[in-house]
Formats: structure tokens, sequence, C-alpha cells
């Protein structure tokens, strides 16, 4: 009696089912383009399967087709791989690219939008040798819509992995396979630009653009974005990426015609800003701002390397010792201390169970200066003091107060505006210098030494104020006169003969420092921190794993202050 039996199995990716007539003798079925079933007669099990994919062939046994190769995949898989999958980009076959990865469903449409939304034709991938598991590669295309066209081109990598169900070797999905500066859910567009150019200016005039200082890109981006309407010019047509969420810029990568960009008017200077690109691409990650003590002017921004996060402005992380100005103009408020006045400068010393000590448990001779510890960058002497403050939120109330820290500060950009949360016992001594749950990045360490440096917190800005009108954050109170000028007289000791000597030596004018290293998340070695002034420029640098402040960061610092602005 012949009858029917329905088989289901996996193959090439896909569940293939299929009804198969039993009593007849057996035979062969073709099931799919690429997969025969051959199965034996009244059995109701498949007893192998046949696949011909791209006219191999061949034949397995249903134990052997069970069996799902797993380790990673070899270095024939991952030419075999990367190469067809590169053919089916290049050709404009998102769905045959897509099933080469191991997200079909989200590689096929950004794969698709390609063509079809950013108008990319003429496609050529040439892969380098690959790296592992990596396949770096460059691609050169055309952008062409309404007539115009353009080239472009740039680098990226894919990384090939094996299938978990499949064990199939397949391009491990991320949407910087198809551009590296593409995130997840963003897009790939040409056409008319959403909002028109602009022509970013200093406070000289000169035209900043982000070719000749990279850094600025992000923040360029954000002007367009949030200016562009306003600056009198007209779009163009452009090819960009748009980011998943609409409170982000736009990624101008190509302008196939110019509209008339608008200008925008920013406070940055052209000398500083190239001394700080310069200065950070001396570490694999470094990141310095300086602003004008007297205004709140920024006058350099610059990140190595550069992404869409700004670090410089949005970052948050320990400050290390950089924080022992704020701390120092708290216990001088308070008359704890004054600068030439002794304090105790231990090895080491014991606050509530939490254990501090110096670098290097060096100590300083009895009847040593406030100056002195400031200077050197002793840990014990602040830590000490603790007790005498009778406040564990001293330290937060004056980060608000005086130095404007967390406060909403609307500086043209996105920026993170710092914090020094309310602690007790060990985490609070921690804040004394610099550690435990303290978040800043160096735009609010140059900020915190311009207000020490005059003794009035001026919010940092990036466009004139004149521009949009908008309502710049205010601190409370100021700094009295005699705590600044004891403030910024050690800074200046700092400078002449303290722990940022070295790095200040170049540095001429009317100059201070202050140094830091602060160790995050167990790392091997500590961040490098810096902070200084001289004359009206204030700056503050970080080197990440750069040791000592004085180090990596300190060098950063002068450079940018050297130039001026």
């Amino acid at each position: 009696m012949i009858g029917q039996c329905r088989v289901q199995f996996e193959a090439d990716g896909r569940t293939v089912v299929a009804d198969l007539p039993t009593g007849s003798g057996g035979g062969k079925q073709s099931v799919g383009a690429a997969v025969t079933v051959r199965y034996q007669a009244d059995d109701p099990q498949v007893v192998a399967r046949e696949e011909d994919v791209g006219g191999g062939g061949g034949t397995q046994s249903a134990s052997e087709s069970s069996k799902v190769k797993t380790g990673p995949p070899s270095a024939e898989e991952i030419a075999e791989t990367s190469k067809s999958f590169f053919d089916a980009w290049a050709t404009g076959d998102a769905s045959a690219a897509a099933v080469l990865t191991n997200n079909e469903a989200g590689a096929e449409p950004v794969l698709a939008s390609y063509g079809e939304d950013a108008h990319i034709g003429k496609v050529k991938i040439t892969p380098g040798p690959p790296v592992g598991t990596k396949v770096p590669y460059t691609v050169k295309a055309t952008v062409a819509y309404e007539g115009k066209s353009k080239p472009i081109s740039y680098a990226s990598e894919l990384t090939v992995v094996r299938g978990l169900t499949t064990g199939k070797a397949l391009v491990d999905w991320e949407p910087t396979v198809v551009h590296p500066q593409l995130t997840e859910g963003a897009t790939l567009k040409t056409g008319e630009s959403s909002t028109p150019a602009i022509e970013a200016v200093d406070r000289n005039g000169t035209v900043l653009t982000k070719e000749k200082y990279p850094s600025l890109g992000p923040i360029l981006d954000t002007l367009r974005q949030k200016y562009g309407e306003t600056s009198g010019g007209s779009a163009g047509i452009e090819t960009w990426i748009e980011p998943a969420d609409a409170s982000q810029p736009d990624v101008n990568l190509l302008t196939l015609s110019k509209g008339k960009p608008g200008k925008v008017q920013t406070t940055l200077d052209a000398n500083a800003q190239a001394a700080a690109e310069r200065a950070v691409k001396k570490f694999a990650q470094a990141s310095v701002v300086a602003v004008k003590p007297s205004t709140g002017a920024i006058r350099a921004v610059a990140n190595n390397p550069v992404t869409e996060f700004n670090v410089a402005l949005q970052g948050k992380q320990a400050p290390g010792s950089t924080l022992k100005i704020m701390t120092a103009a708290m216990l001088l408020e308070k008359g704890l201390v004054t600068a030439n006045g002794a304090v105790e400068c231990p090895k080491d010393a014991m606050w509530q169970g939490r254990s501090f000590h110096n670098l290097d448990n060096f100590d300083l001779p009895d009847g040593s200066t406030f100056t002195q510890s400031f200077a050197k960058s002793c840990n014990t002497a602040f830590i000490k003091l603790i007790d005498d403050t009778k406040d564990d939120a001293a330290l937060p109330k004056i980060a608000k107060d005086v130095f404007g820290i967390g406060l909403d500060w609307q500086t043209g950009v996105v920026t993170a505006d710092g914090s020094v949360p309310e602690e007790v016992g060990g985490e609070a001594a921690a804040q004394y210098i610099g550690q435990g749950t303290v978040q800043m990045n160096v735009l609010n360490m140059a900020s915190i030494t311009a207000t020490a440096r005059t003794g009035t917190f001026r919010q940092p800005v990036i466009v004139p104020q004149a521009l949009d009108k908008r309502e710049l954050a205010t601190a409370s109170r100021s700094l009295s006169q005699s705590v600044t000028q004891q403030l910024t007289t050690m800074m200046r000791a700092t400078a002449a003969w303290g722990t940022g000597a070295k790095a200040m030596s170049g540095v001429g004018g009317d100059k201070g420092a202050k140094t830091g290293s602060a160790e995050v998340g167990g790392q091997d070695t500590s961040n490098s921190w810096f902070t200084g002034f001289s004359n009206d420029l204030a700056a503050a640098a970080v080197v990440q794993s750069g040791g000592h402040g004085g180090d990596a960061a300190g060098p950063v610092v002068a450079e940018v202050l050297k130039a001026g602005g």
C-alpha cells in the first residue's frame, strides 16, 4: 500500500518539510532547488539527504548529516565566504549577500538600502589579507543621484564565524560591515540634505573643517543640526548616515553638490585647536579641552581616536588628584588650612576602615606646608583633614555652588557636566582625592581650573550665547579673593617645583598646574590626568592608561597652553 510520510530537516540554513510516498520501494525525490531526499521503502525515516549547491553535490548518511561543524572557520572557509559575500554585495544582490550572514533579517534591509536609498553603485570591493577570522577590505563605488555623481571610498572589515545551527562559515553581521560609521538602526541616504550645510569659523574668522581638524567632526555635525536652519544657508545634495536616534545629528559622508552654507560663529581658536589635535595624536587614547577663564569660551577640543561619542565633552571618569583643586578650595574656605600653614603628610592614613597612601608611600617632614602637600600631591594630607570638616557633603556642595558642577550646561553641544554625589564614610574620603564616585571629563576639569583662576564660575560655551539667546548655567556664589589667591599660589608652586614642573617647564606667562592619576576598573596602569593655566587660558587632558599625570597628560596640556588662545 502506498502512503505518505512527512519529513523535516535543516538544509542550507532553512527548514525543509516534505511529504514522501511510502510502500513504493523507495527512491529519491526533489524537495527544493538544492536538496534531494533519498528514502527506503516503508521507512518513515530519512536515511540520507543529497545536496547539490552550486553544482557541487554529495551524499551524507543520517548520522553524518546530523553533525554540525564546530570550531573556528578554516582559512579556506573564510576566503570563500567573504568572497561570496563581497560578490553578492557588489552586484547589488542584497538577499544573496544577507543569506551569507548570521543575521539575514537584519542584514538584508541595510544591504538593500545601499543601492536603493543611498544610490551607491559600481561597487568594487578589494579584500586585504585576513587577520585570523577578520577580513579587512576597501570599498570604491560611485554615488549617483539626479544626474550628479561622485566617487566614494572607505575601508572596513568583517569577521567570519561558524553558524551556531548550520555549522556553516558566515559573515558576523554588524552594520559596520557596510560602512565603518554605520550604527545599529542607522541608515545610509542620498538626497537633498535635511539641513543646510554650515561654515563654522573660529573667533578670528578662520574656517574650521573636519578635514583639517578631525576632532571637530562630531561637533560640526551637531552645530549643523542645531543651527543649520537659522544660519542663512540652503540645502545641497549629499550622502549621509541618518542615526536611529532622531536627536543625534546626521553624519555627512559625501557632498554631490553644495548648497549655500550658512556661517556659524564659534568660540574656538584655530591655533589652539591645531595644537590640541597634534598633542592627542601622540597617544592611543587621549582627550584635551582648553577654556578661557575670564569668559568661559572653549578654545579647543580634541580626542584621539575620534568617535561619535565625544570623550572630551561627554566622558565620565574619576579625575584623580586634579580634583584636589576643588578639595583645597573647600578646606581653605572653611579655614581648616592656609596655603602656608603646616599640615601632616604621613605615608598612609586610615579613614573609617579604608586605607589611603601616597604614591610610592612617600611622606613629607613635620612642619611641611599645605602648599607643599598640594604641589607634591600628598593624598594623606587631604584625608587627615576630613574629620575637621564635620560634613560629608561639604565637597558636593562646593562643587555645585561654586564650581558649577552638575548644573545643566548649555554649551551649544551635548556635554556631561560632572558629578560629585553625596557620600559617607570611606567613599566620601575617596572623593577628596578625585577617586570613588566622582565623575568628570576634561571639559569639567578645564572649567574647574578656570574657576580657581578667577574665583568665579563662567559656564563654558562653544558658540556665543548671542547666537540663540539660550540661558547659561550660573553658580550661586564665587570664591573669596583670599581663597582664590591662595589656590592659584598653590597651583603656581605645582608648576614651578611640584609634580607639574617638568611638563610646564616650556610654558610661559603666569602659570599653574595640578597633576592626577586615577585607577579605574582595576586597570594595571592608571589614567594620566593634568590640568593647568597660562595667563587667561586653562586646559585639562587625560591619557587613558598613561600613568603619572605629569608624564603623559602634562605634555598634552603644555602644548595647548603654549599655542595660546
